[in-house]
């Protein structure tokens, strides 16, 4: 009989954590912003338990913040009292964001919850059907861990399979996320383990999958800002000796989306109107919500009304009618657009500008004033020699070349 398990695979829950670039909410939206993180955590153990898995891991930043909230806390406990009573464990381990170090009124997980401390060790697991697992792992001790821990990961003999958690950044990654835990994929795969579950990176990565081990990051379970956006999931991985395989589960109640509209054809604030809300129906979900921001490109064909109604707030205004009373709503927060006509005239009206600037300089006295501060200072005046009149106005040319360059770039 082939010796297999079957787990979920979780990290980053940021349970209680505040949403980022929003405002003028309505009252049942920011409820169930508020409410987000920790809906998603409760997907994840409804997966778990109907699924009849042997365990869940979650592998660092279960809470947003150092201070651990009561309420987080409370709800975390709730929802492994669930897996409890399911027949279900939990391996945790903590990351920098709820790192051992902080100072919090601490809530007691149940029995079935098995906490790494600081240093690196090996739990073990006997599943139903007798298939022995050691799990290895550690917590972050303080917020700022930098040192390669992965180097303190030993393989105990004993087991039918081994999983490595760990929270950290791959080293030659691009990622926004502090680089803490450093490790490579060559020092994972050199631990000859069955699996690698990470935490740390908020976008789901597969690092690694040829020959085992899988080397996963399964992302945050919920997007807190508009560059979390997309879908977001935890991993349901069946593991045996010879295979290795996973499912996405998603988990996020809410979504992050950015839509990009092409107004080359619209005149009509009607018609924009339209444009808008054929594309919003377009993206609506079935059960979750959405937090959307909109760009409108090439709106130099709007008629002078449709203009004035997105820059005075009244297209977004009514883009959010009536999305308070969705289930699945899908709330606009943020219209930008690129107006080609201001860019125009703010680019003429620079231009003139700086012929008047280029007129002035080529008046001895003024380029004389200008210059002062660099002639005349101690220092750089010893390595400067004075200029002619056609030096002057070669260098007057040359900076207005660079000045026209410069706009031409970012125009």
């Amino acid at each position: 009989m082939m010796k297999k398990i079957r787990f979920i695979h979780t990290a980053d829950l940021h349970l209680d954590s505040p949403f980022k670039g929003l405002q003028y909410l309505p009252k049942s939206i920011f409820k169930r912003i508020q409410e987000s993180t920790f809906s998603a955590f409760t997907k994840i153990v409804d997966s778990a338990i109907s699924m009849n898995v042997d365990f869940v891991l979650i592998c660092g930043d279960l809470y947003d913040g150092e201070d651990r909230s009561i309420k987080a806390q409370a709800r975390l406990r709730r929802q492994m009292e669930r897996l409890q009573t399911a027949g279900i464990e939990a391996f945790v381990l903590y990351g920098n964001h709820d790192h051992l170090g902080g100072n919090w009124t601490t809530i007691e997980m149940p029995p079935n919850v098995h906490l790494f401390s600081s240093e690196v060790e090996m739990k073990s697991y006997i599943s139903k059907d007798g298939v022995k697992v050691h799990i290895y792992g550690f917590s972050y001790p303080e917020r700022h861990v930098k040192e390669k821990r992965i180097n303190d990961y030993k393989k105990i003999d004993g087991a039918d399979l081994h999983i490595g958690m760990l929270h950290g950044h791959c080293e030659g990654s691009s990622t926004a996320h502090q680089p803490y835990a450093p490790f490579s994929i060559s020092d994972l795969i050199e631990k000859k383990l069955d699996y690698w579950a990470l935490g740390h990176i908020h976008k789901q990565q597969v690092l690694h999958t040829e020959h085992n081990p899988y080397i996963v990051y399964p992302g945050n379970i919920q997007g807190r800002h508009k560059k979390e956006s997309g879908k977001k999931v935890c991993l349901a991985v069946e593991l045996s000796e010879h295979e290795t395989t996973f499912k996405q589960i998603e988990t996020a109640d809410i979504i992050w989306e950015n839509l990009t509209l092409d107004a080359t054809s619209i005149k009509t604030f009607s018609d924009l109107y339209g444009l808008c809300k054929k594309e919003i129906e377009n993206l609506r979900l079935p059960t979750q919500g959405m937090l959307l921001q909109i760009d409108i490109e090439n709106i130099d064909g709007l008629e002078k009304d449709a203009l004035n109604k997105i820059r005075n707030g009244e297209l977004l205004e009514v883009l959010q009618d009536g999305e308070e009373y969705e289930e699945s709503f899908v709330w606009t927060y943020r219209i930008d657009y690129l107006d080609n006509h201001l860019v125009t005239e703010v680019e003429s009206a620079f231009k003139q500008e700086l012929e008047v600037t280029i007129a002035e300089l080529n008046r001895v006295e003024v380029f004389d004033e200008a210059t002062t501060d660099l002639f005349g200072h101690i220092l750089s005046s010893r390595y400067l020699d004075t200029l002619s009149e056609e030096e002057k106005k070669e260098l007057i040319n040359e900076a207005e070349q660079m000045v026209y360059e410069l706009l031409q770039s970012n125009t």
